[in-house]
């Protein structure tokens, strides 16, 4: 990683860190506070070893010292205390906004564009990677800013007690930071690399997680394995680079920081013993003068090591925030959101001319094609697997790009406000995502003004009565479906879909891999919903095709057939080959398109 991306990565952290400024302020001054408890601590340890030792005082007399020392070590402890809970509470709220930007930014680019990387790399980059940060904004910043407070204050009391132990201070203070500096470049690559690896291994091992049935099949386990050894080999490599600068920036901290130290202390040692006679203002060296300040000397250092100690968090921090900066600020110019909103949203028409659909990046997938659906109508995309149907679909979303003409109610795709177009959709697909909650919670989604009427009349509609009556509204299934079969939970969609009541029905296979009985149901319950709407069927079972308006055929990403299904069926084409197959699947298609 360059000088330059370092900064821009640096500067992007610390204008995030502008969100929990309060926070921040708060624990700086905190440790403002236990820097001048510190004084009064070594003030007063020095003045009992002084007086008992030099002036033998009786001890008595130094009673009220005892409860003054104790009074400022419970200060420090109480300042401590509130850093760490300050600094928590600054790096969560830093953290949860950043989680935000990522969500957004997923949504505004929608699933066509996730899909293109393992559902590991998102997880890495919105979990591990913004957790990686906590430290940078809980403890490296604040300490970056009391490694120049407290030093500081530290000097100001220590000069005018000795000026020669203040000048040591001085002029060995700016070495740890030089020397953590240059280590701290080393850091932030070797976190970036290891950032990068975890990547891969967390999407190689939660793709290979997810196929586990196809490559038992197959046979390939031995080979999976071994792919993953070496994943798994690579990722501890980076670690270890990691570790190792990490323990090389302590050792570089430790030495400076014990051979200033041990500057002062040969200087106190040779002016009690009358060798060096300077550093005072007229008067010999004294014992509280030398406790004091060899009681200081290690705290004086002890800001810039803890700055030290917390610079792999900077160095962690810069190497999570390059991949999530460059997420960001990947371009969707063309899925943009417009800000006009549909006209008659309840009566919805959609026109396509010269449609060509294209990648985030601008390469083409599919068209052109040009095609009218009717507000009322039904009608059905077909095809081989590959012809396009799902890129159509995504473009119809908003999550692609495209060139040409594509227009709801007349309003340009890239125009309309895609938030109020979605609201008008009711979708079901042929792999329902349900969430672990319960029953009510699935077909709800949050929604908390729904009745108990309206949810009774929508489970009756949706035919998944006889199931939801048996275990319940409140019901907990998990998010793989646990504890329904596939039929129910595909009505579990349709019911969800009629809940939202949208005037564009958006139907994605909707029964596949459904028994005779659910396909059934479910063919039932959407047949009565998109009575008088305008619905588009995604389907490669095309004996539920007949009674639709219109079907267009895809194939290698254009529209090879249009009409009826009586017409298609005895015209010599695509169509009536696939039905004479018994299925559009066992077709051939374009996988390039």
């Amino acid at each position: 990683m360059d000088k330059t991306k370092q900064k821009q990565l640096n500067k992007w952290l610390k204008q995030q860190s502008r969100l929990a400024r309060r926070w921040l302020l708060l624990n700086i001054t905190l440790g403002i506070i236990s820097s001048l408890f510190l004084l009064g601590q070594a003030a007063l340890l020095a003045s009992i070893l002084h007086q008992l030792i030099i002036e033998q005082v009786d001890k008595s007399t130094l009673i009220p010292y005892f409860f003054g020392l104790a009074a400022t070590v419970l200060g420090r402890s109480a300042c401590t205390w509130g850093r760490e809970i300050t600094g928590f509470r600054c790096g969560e709220q830093v953290r949860v906004y950043i989680r935000q930007l990522i969500l957004n930014k997923l949504r505004e680019l929608g699933p066509a564009y996730i899909k293109g990387k393992p559902a590991g790399v998102w997880a890495t980059l919105l979990l591990e990677q913004v957790e990686d940060m906590q430290e940078f904004f809980a403890r490296y910043l604040p300490q970056m800013a009391l490694s120049g407070f407290v030093p500081l204050i530290i000097l100001v009391a220590v000069f005018p007690v000795n000026w020669a132990a203040g000048l040591i201070f001085f002029l060995t203070a700016p070495l740890i930071p030089l020397f953590m500096a240059f280590v701290g470049i080393k850091a932030a690559e070797a976190n970036q690399k290891n950032f990068k690896a975890l990547q891969r291994l967390s999407g190689h091992f939660y793709d290979r997680l997810q196929s586990m049935t196809t490559i038992r099949l197959f046979n390939r386990m031995e080979a999976e394995t071994e792919v993953l050894k070496g994943a798994s080999e690579v990722f501890r490599l980076r670690t270890m680079d990691v570790l190792r600068v990490a323990f090389l920036s302590s050792a570089v901290l430790e030495f400076f920081t014990s051979i200033s130290i041990a500057l002062t202390a040969v200087y106190f040692g040779f002016s009690y013993i009358g060798e060096l006679d300077f550093g005072h203002y007229g008067t010999q060296v004294t014992l509280f003068s030398g406790l004091f300040i060899l009681i200081l000397a290690p705290e004086f250092y002890q800001p810039l090591r803890d700055l030290g100690t917390f610079y792999h968090a900077k160095a962690q921090a810069v190497g999570a925030a390059e991949s999530i900066v460059d997420f960001l600020e990947t371009d969707a110019t063309g899925l943009a959101s417009g800000t006009q909103t549909l006209p008659d949203p309840e009566h919805i028409s959609i026109q396509a001319k010269n449609l060509m659909v294209q990648t985030p990046e601008g390469k083409t997938l599919i068209g052109p094609l040009s095609f009218t659906l009717n507000s009322g109508e039904t009608m059905a995309l077909v095809g081989p697997s590959g012809a396009g149907k799902t890129t159509l679909i995504n473009a119809l979303l908003g999550f692609l790009p495209y060139q040409g003409s594509l227009t709801i109610n007349g309003v340009e795709m890239k125009a309309c406000d895609l938030s109020h177009w979605r609201k008008h959709i009711s979708w079901v697909g042929q792999n329902p995502l349900l969430l672990h909650g319960s029953i009510r919670d699935n077909i709800t989604l949050g929604k908390e003004d729904v009745s108990d009427t309206l949810l009774s009349t929508i489970v009756e509609d949706s035919y998944a009565a006889e199931f939801v009556h048996q275990h319940g509204l409140d019901y907990v299934i998990t998010d793989r479906s646990g504890g329904l079969s596939v039929g129910q939970a595909q009505r579990l969609a349709l019911a969800r879909a009629m809940l939202q009541q949208g005037s564009f029905w958006l139907l994605d296979e909707p029964t596949a891999s459904l028994d005779a009985r659910s396909e059934k149901l479910v063919m039932q319950g959407i047949a009565n919903n998109i009575e008088d709407r305008t619905a588009l069927l995604v389907t490669h079972q095309l004996d539920q095709l007949k009674e639709v308006s219109r079907i267009l055929v895809m194939q290698s990403g254009t529209i090879v057939q249009s009409g009826p299904f009586s017409e298609l069926a005895t015209e010599e084409g695509l169509f009536s080959t696939m039905l004479n197959s018994g299925s559009a699947e066992t077709v051939k298609g374009d996988l390039d398109a």
